[in-house]
């Protein structure tokens, strides 16, 4: 279970970093928009991103969700990948997602499929100033 702090920040309108790691080990991040469903982090990306291909080859990835306007509210989930969600279960998450953060359904091209990645927590932080 995410912390009740943890699911706020995923929840807002906050934006996350995720954190892979590339074949060779060397960690590579992205900005990216989050959500939960109260036990996982939720992202959403499409499959032939460097992102997914990381996560499929190892699963394990941090993810520190900022507060809007206050960069020193923070929070850090260091876990795993434990599920991917392809279909339109994804295709219909990144509109939810477009609406929670611009207020409208998604209109960027969609180049190969959209895939939610389900992150378990291993450890998980919650840091205010």
């Amino acid at each position: 279970m995410l912390d009740p702090r943890i699911i706020e920040l995923a929840r807002g309108v906050n934006y996350a970093v995720i954190t892979t790691l590339l074949p060779d080990g060397t960690p590579h991040s992205n900005v990216m928009w989050v959500d939960t469903d109260g036990e996982h982090i939720l992202m959403n990306t499409e499959i032939h991103r460097r992102k997914f291909l990381n996560v499929e080859a190892d699963p394990r990835v941090t993810v520190v969700i900022i507060r809007e306007g206050d960069p020193y509210h923070w929070a850090e989930v260091r876990g795993r990948v434990t599920e991917v969600i392809r279909g339109e279960e994804a295709r219909d998450h990144i509109d939810q997602l477009s609406m929670k953060y611009f207020g409208r359904h998604y209109t960027s091209a969609i180049r190969s499929e959209r895939a939610i990645l389900a992150i378990t927590p291993d450890q998980q932080s919650v840091h205010v100033r």
